[in-house]
């Protein structure tokens, strides 16, 4: 494998454990309703027979900052989308209003945003731990062809440096990502 399709493989990587983390962000409410709070619980619904996240079942939307409702395409399903909101412990309790599940999000107590930064915490540290495996496994490829097409000590040197310089670049974007989701969650 060559230098450049290892350094390739990593930013790949890094831009995964960099996009998760994102997401997961997005996931975390600032007493303000969003979708992305809701979109990827994953619902168990019976009468298909599988389970399916709630994006592909329903149509989200936000009626005002502190409302989020849910109409499942398929009635049918109303109950199981209902269980499985409960099941996420997003601490709000869905509400069903005929073909619509509502959900209220209550404004945060100074304790619960204190909550909600530790779990951003948690968040953060699992995605620098990918980007660092991600650089793992680069510096592996690296000393394995290094042996089997015998790139130069300073080849070597070179990449490893430009490998870490990657690895740093991602971790900054993740504490950025992080410092703006703790100003946005302790906002009042």
């Amino acid at each position: 494998m060559d230098t450049d399709s290892i350094q390739k493989k990593q930013v790949e990587e890094a831009n995964k454990a960099l996009e998760h983390t994102l997401s997961e962000f997005n996931s975390l409410h600032t007493g303000k309703a969003s979708p992305a709070m809701v979109e990827g619980v994953v619902v168990d619904v019976s009468s298909y027979g599988s389970s399916m996240p709630l994006r592909d079942i329903a149509a989200i939307t936000t009626p005002d900052a502190r409302l989020i409702q849910i109409q499942p395409w398929d009635q049918t399903v109303m109950k199981d989308v209902e269980k499985a909101l409960q099941k996420a412990n997003l601490g709000i309790n869905p509400v069903i209003d005929g073909a619509l599940i509502r959900l209220n999000i209550p404004e945060l107590s100074k304790e619960r945003r204190q909550d909600m930064v530790k779990v951003a915490h948690k968040h953060a540290e699992d995605g620098r731990i990918s980007i660092r495996q991600a650089r793992r496994n680069a510096m592996e490829s690296l000393k394995a062809s290094e042996k089997e097409e015998s790139l130069s000590e300073d080849d070597v040197k070179r990449v490893e440096k430009e490998i870490q310089k990657t690895t740093d670049d991602f971790v900054e974007k993740i504490n950025q990502a992080l410092t703006h989701k703790e100003q946005e969650l302790l906002r009042i």
